[in-house]
């Protein structure tokens, strides 16, 4: 694995985009949307489902709805992206595979807040992998947006009534950060010839195929149930909430990540990833009538407050030319036993 050391800015016009770009409103669209997750999964379990038939449906269904668009993709730039396919096989595996099969392992020790949390330390294993990387400390003000944002998730999860804790749930955890801070870093490279639709819908049958993989051995239960479940108060259609993580919290979210982390870089957008929380809590309000607390609300101004910070001082350059957070995966020489590549 070798890091990229290209320029440290870019031409004129293609450098880091302005504070209101594009990419930024695909990252936070990425957030509300990955956040929808939380309610469309928990009216399949409160029906009988089991976390793990929610995950295979909802990455097996998004690469069924990806399938034909990321073929075409394929044949069309075959050429171009036949050196990559490894790399999309590692992206289906690690990041979208892994992550969410960590995170349940998690979550079945340990409280979801503590569970989440941990998940969402990856923008801070991002800063100290290019501090070690690049041997180039941080600034200050993306070391304060770090703490600044990362307290503000702590207070948005509202942790102070959990007091289970499980040193194997913690290991969990810390691995679903690691494949999270994949996900940034293997999104970020903006001169990629590998098209998002193709990287996402790749990926996803990847994964798909680990994760029926593992239900068949066992690992993974795969109980699920047709019966109608209830939803924002609602008595619908299993259907209703399978085909939004489906189409909303996957296909939607994954395509737009990527988009997001490769105008923003990996740092940039995994801090905006955290607003992940926030639309999180506000979703359970409208859509399951929890109201939140008024530390979530500060802490949600905390973490507006530390991404911001992170994003200006992003804006400001790097602090040496030659300093990248880009892992380059094509870069390993040929022969390699393998290559290894969060926004």
């Amino acid at each position: 694995m070798t890091i990229s050391r290209n320029a440290a800015t870019a031409p004129p016009g293609t450098g880091p985009a302005r504070i209101a770009s594009p990419a930024l409103l695909f990252a936070f669209a990425s957030a509300a949307t990955f956040a929808l997750s939380g309610p469309f999964a928990k009216s399949l379990f409160e029906a009988g489902w089991s976390p793990g038939a929610a995950v295979a449906a909802r990455i097996g269904g998004a690469a069924a709805v990806l399938l034909i668009p990321a073929a075409i993709a394929l044949v069309r730039q075959w050429a171009q992206v036949k050196g990559s396919l490894l790399r999309i096989a590692v992206y289906g595996i690690v990041p979208i595979a892994l992550c969410q099969l960590f995170y349940f392992n998690a979550v079945s020790h340990l409280s979801v807040g503590v569970a989440l949390l941990l998940e969402y330390l990856s923008p801070v294993l991002l800063v100290g992998w290019a501090w070690l990387s690049t041997r180039t400390s941080p600034r200050l003000l993306t070391i304060l947006g770090a703490v600044c944002a990362m307290s503000g998730l702590v207070l948005v999860l509202d942790l102070a009534g959990s007091t289970k804790v499980s040193v194997t749930g913690i290991l969990w955890g810390l691995a679903a950060a690691v494949c999270s801070a994949v996900f940034f870093i293997m999104s970020s490279r903006s001169n990629d010839n590998v098209p998002p639709i193709l990287m996402a819908g790749g990926g996803m049958a990847v994964g798909a195929a680990l994760i029926f993989a593992l239900g068949l051995a066992g690992l993974m239960p795969l109980a699920f149930t047709t019966a109608d479940v209830g939803f924002a108060g609602h008595r619908v259609s299993w259907l209703v909430p399978v085909l939004g993580l489906v189409l909303v919290t996957t296909v939607f979210a994954y395509v737009a990540g990527i988009i997001a982390t490769r105008g923003l870089g990996s740092k940039v957008a995994s801090f905006v990833a955290l607003f992940e929380v926030l639309f999180a809590v506000l979703w359970a309000w409208i859509l399951l009538g929890e109201m939140p607390r008024f530390i979530q609300l500060v802490g949600g101004l905390c973490i507006m407050a530390g991404v911001v910070m992170v994003r200006l001082d992003e804006l400001r350059g790097p602090r040496q030319r030659g300093a990248s957070y880009a892992v380059d995966l094509d870069a390993v020489p040929a022969g390699a036993p393998a290559r290894g590549e969060p926004n």
